[in-house]
């Protein structure tokens, strides 16, 4: 069973209230500590709903200040985010590099769970290329990840698509 995505709805909210806490003079009192944790946040979700235009918008802006602060996490999500904006717009070649700079980035800082995601989006770009193999190769990846952590619904979507290429 392939579970839902957040709802547009839900992610409009949670887009608008990150907005606004980034645009707070003083974030120090605030959820949010800096700007570089709201532009990765909105950046990621637009990952999960697949909004080419909020990518296009957020990767670039978190982009840059994790490469002005030297944040490793924050530029893989930015690649990540990269990644899944080429492959959108069907520029694969770039897709295909910036998520694997990604991965290699996660891989680095041990992050079990973005490195799941990550080889999801693998598995995505790999099925968009007609790549069965490859695509089949990087979901087993991912849903190994998503078990050795116990991440249920990480897993639960990721055996749903495995299924699905059989």
């Amino acid at each position: 069973m392939c579970l839902p995505l957040m709802a547009e709805g839900e992610f409009a909210l949670v887009k608008h209230h990150l907005e606004a806490a980034i645009k707070k003079s003083d974030l120090s009192n605030d959820a949010l500590h800096n700007e570089n944790e709201g532009y990765a946040m909105l950046a990621d979700l637009a990952v999960q709903q697949r909004d080419e235009a909020a990518l296009r918008h957020y990767a670039p802006l978190i982009e840059e200040l994790a490469r002005r602060d030297g944040h490793k996490l924050y530029q893989a999500i930015a690649h990540r985010a990269c990644g899944v904006a080429h492959r959108l717009a069907g520029d694969y070649v770039e897709g295909e590099a910036r998520l694997q700079q990604a991965l290699q980035l996660f891989e680095g800082l041990e992050t079990r769970w973005q490195i799941g995601r990550t080889l999801r989006e693998l598995g995505e770009l790999a099925q968009a290329q007609g790549d069965v193999t490859a695509a089949r190769d990087y979901f087993s990846r991912a849903l190994a990840a998503f078990e050795a952590m116990q991440a249920v619904p990480d897993a639960e979507r990721t055996r749903a698509i495995l299924e699905s290429l059989a």
